[in-house]
């Protein structure tokens, strides 16, 4: 990834240009909503009860971690993630999609990045 950019992969057999703004769209009205963003380091087994908390196909956090690091958008999302995160999500700005890629069959990219 470059700065101001991220990414998103998805499960999907295709991905239409009607989807693809559909999601930029939906994206933008998420950050415009200006949700606050709440970080906390939890002990790993309490951090385990929270359910979907960790969303990857398989765990990704080794064994000898003990705190696990979450990042709640308040009222949207809460998950593991160890990444930089904003205080609140109109501090991101409006996002536009810059490219897809296929990643597979079934598996799709949207690459995103921050607008001027």
């Amino acid at each position: 990834m470059d700065p101001a950019e991220g990414r998103m992969d998805f499960e999907f057999a295709s991905l239409t240009r009607d989807l693809i703004n559909e999601i930029e769209a939906k994206c933008n009205a998420e950050i415009a909503a200006a949700r606050p963003i709440r970080t906390q380091i939890l002990p790993r087994e309490e951090a385990f009860q929270i359910p979907d908390l960790i969303r990857t196909k398989i765990n990704l956090l080794p064994e000898g971690i003990t705190q696990v690091r979450t990042v709640n958008i308040v009222g949207l999302d809460l998950q593991a993630d160890g990444g930089t995160h904003v205080a609140n999500t109109r501090e991101v700005g409006r996002v536009a999609l810059i490219k897809t890629r296929s990643k597979g069959a079934n598996n799709k990219r949207i690459i995103i990045g921050l607008e001027d």
